[in-house]
């Protein structure tokens, strides 16, 4: 028999999955003075691992097993070897090891193969910038912002019957095509790190999978055991699964409590620089917060606007949400990038649209991308913040000396070409007006380089009701009924992600 050819393969950071089990026994016999030092070193530990203040890139995470034979995992991805080897002797280190034992462990390394790309294993220039940017991103992933994970170490089978390695390339790549189809349909809504970790560990390779409805994992797992790289060549070991909680979280883990315990702001924690140039925290979804009265404040907006028979979306979660982030690069140069990207976008069912938006008067260029879900949005995000010269986020960073606390009102208007110039001509008006107003930074009319007649307003105000006394104003209603006239669809306002 011919020898076949193995895919090539690129590694990136090396990761460690750490389970860690409480000796409770010992936990509960222990003084207060003792467990509270065991808390206080373990949220050292953790928090200073989760801000990757150990090493000069990578990423940490925390969670909480359920069942099995753990009570904690503790997630680790770092540029070296070395880097993990420190990462867990540094864990033993402290008081909180002492009431724990490792009961298992993964050891792997991030991984792409040549069933993705021949080109780039071929040294040449991969054309499509978005390829090579979701190569990078396998390489070196960021440990998603999400509740629930999912670990599991797998093989390929090598029976009498069916035997993975004895398929000649072409086919395995044909079945590794049909499995990722599946894998992009629930794009937003699972995310997952692929690691290999032959001769790293008794398994060929780890599965890490992230989602917020933990039931998004099983139906994703549940579909692929229908597609014959699974049915056929697939074997599995054991399924692990948690919930990520802050480091701050450990005592009320330990004491029985319900974590998170809210106190937190998120799952992001220290400098996100630390994942890598031009990343940005993108755990704020457009200035909004879990406090009631901004909650209420926004549906007054979307209410305000209905009544003028304005599209407003619907609550978080529910409706589109658009990422948008500026760029000094050139409109063209920046255009064959988003392009890359946005075909590699166009795989995924909740993509609406990206484009590039440029603004008549000068100044940065936009980049927008619409998804029908905020975790897709965010992931995406991710992607656009490598694009050349980004300089900043719409709903994030400072006007004039002075936090925008409300930059998160993304207005889309497609006119009837006749009515192009008279749509202009009337934002210039509105633009006066909205000058003079109080709490109003800022206002820039864009235009996508491909419609000119696809149009995209983004505001800056210093607070949501001074947004709320413009969408009240008597301007703004006129506005509303005139371009009822001009406009070849219904307007649609946005929330920013």
């Amino acid at each position: 028999m011919d020898r076949r050819e193995p895919p090539r393969t690129e590694e990136g950071w090396y990761v460690l999955h750490d389970f860690r089990t409480v000796d409770w026994d010992a936990w509960r016999a222990a003084p207060d003075r003792e467990r509270q030092r065991a808390i206080e070193e373990g949220i050292d530990y953790l928090a200073a691992h989760e801000a990757v203040a150990d090493a000069d890139a990578g990423g940490s995470a925390t969670f909480s097993v359920l069942g099995h034979d753990a009570d904690l995992l503790v997630l680790h991805l770092r540029p070296s070897m070395a880097d993990l080897d420190t990462a867990e002797r540094r864990f033993e280190g402290t008081a909180f090891a002492d009431f724990t034992e490792q009961t298992d462990s993964y050891l792997s390394v991030t991984e792409v193969s040549g069933y993705m790309s021949q080109e780039y294993f071929e040294g040449e220039e991969v054309e499509d910038t978005g390829m090579a940017r979701y190569i990078e991103s396998r390489l070196k992933p960021d440990i998603p912002d999400m509740e629930h994970v999912s670990f599991y170490p797998m093989d390929k089978r090598r029976g009498p019957e069916d035997n993975w390695y004895d398929l000649p390339f072409d086919e395995r790549a044909d079945l590794m095509s049909g499995h990722g189809d599946i894998g992009r349909d629930y794009a937003g809504d699972v995310t997952q790190i692929i690691t290999g970790s032959v001769g790293f560990d008794d398994h060929e390779w780890g599965v890490t999978l992230f989602a917020d409805d933990p039931a998004q994992i099983k139906k994703l797992l549940y579909e692929m055991r229908f597609d014959p790289s699974s049915s056929r060549y697939a074997e599995f070991g054991r399924f692990r699964f948690g919930r990520r909680f802050p480091p701050e979280d450990l005592g009320a883990l330990l004491a029985g409590e319900p974590v998170p315990t809210g106190e937190d702001t998120g799952h992001h924690h220290g400098d996100a620089s630390a994942h890598g140039d031009n990343h940005h925290d993108e755990s704020d979804h457009g200035g909004r917060s879990s406090d009631g009265d901004e909650n209420e404040s926004e549906q007054d907006i979307r209410a305000a606007l209905a009544d003028e028979d304005i599209y407003a979306g619907q609550p978080h979660g529910e409706d589109v949400h658009a990422m948008v982030l500026y760029s000094e690069a050139d409109p063209a140069e920046l255009a064959d990038d988003v392009d890359g990207l946005r075909g590699n976008f166009e795989h995924y069912d909740t993509h609406v649209k990206t484009a590039v938006y440029t603004n008549p008067d000068g100044g940065n260029a936009a980049i927008v991308s619409i998804w029908d879900t905020a975790s897709a949005a965010e992931t995406a995000g991710g992607f656009l913040t490598d694009l050349p010269g980004v300089v900043s986020r719409a709903d994030v960073g400072e006007l004039e000396g002075e936090e925008a606390g409300f930059g998160t009102m993304g207005m889309f208007y497609t006119t009837k070409p006749e009515h192009r110039e008279d749509f202009v001509a009337k934002f210039a008006t509105i633009g006066d007006l909205l000058a003079d107003m109080d709490g109003h930074h800022d206002t820039d009319l864009l235009v996508n380089r491909e419609n000119e007649n696809d149009m995209f307003i983004a505001s800056q105000w210093r607070s949501r009701e001074d947004a709320m006394e413009f969408f009240r104003s008597d301007a703004f209603a006129d506005t509303v009924s005139w371009g009822q006239d001009v406009l070849a669809d219904r307007p649609r306002h946005v929330f920013l992600s």
